[in-house]
């Protein structure tokens, strides 16, 4: 389960942010997982509760996941396209000539504070 080994980087980022700043206390992190990482978004929501008990600056902090849709671009014919569904072969041409332009992010986007 990669997703605690995930939770801990992204704790150990925000405590290091937060303190920096001051802050009181930790109310909410919102982070942008693109839709291939392979990260199970309710995995790591169970083990950032965990996680964020044992941390007084974050005890209680609500985590928030946008998801950032996978999205592939053809070289033959320029055309994008969702990946999920499609996969490597473009849908509009046939060539698998194809590359992913987004989708596998993984970003803290905010951190909410008192």
């Amino acid at each position: 389960m990669h997703e605690l080994g995930v939770v801990f980087y992204v704790i150990r980022d925000v405590k290091k942010v937060a303190e920096e700043n001051r802050a009181e206390h930790v109310e909410s992190v919102t982070l942008e997982i693109g839709e291939v990482t392979g990260v199970v978004h309710d995995l790591l929501r169970d083990c950032w509760k965990w996680a964020a008990k044992k941390e007084p600056l974050l005890d209680g902090a609500e985590l928030i996941i946008e998801e950032i849709p996978a999205v592939t671009h053809c070289e033959s014919c320029g055309e994008d396209y969702e990946t999920v569904k499609y996969a490597k072969i473009c849908p509009h041409c046939g060539s698998d000539s194809t590359y992913l332009i987004q989708g596998r992010e993984f970003n803290i986007k905010e951190i909410g504070v008192t």
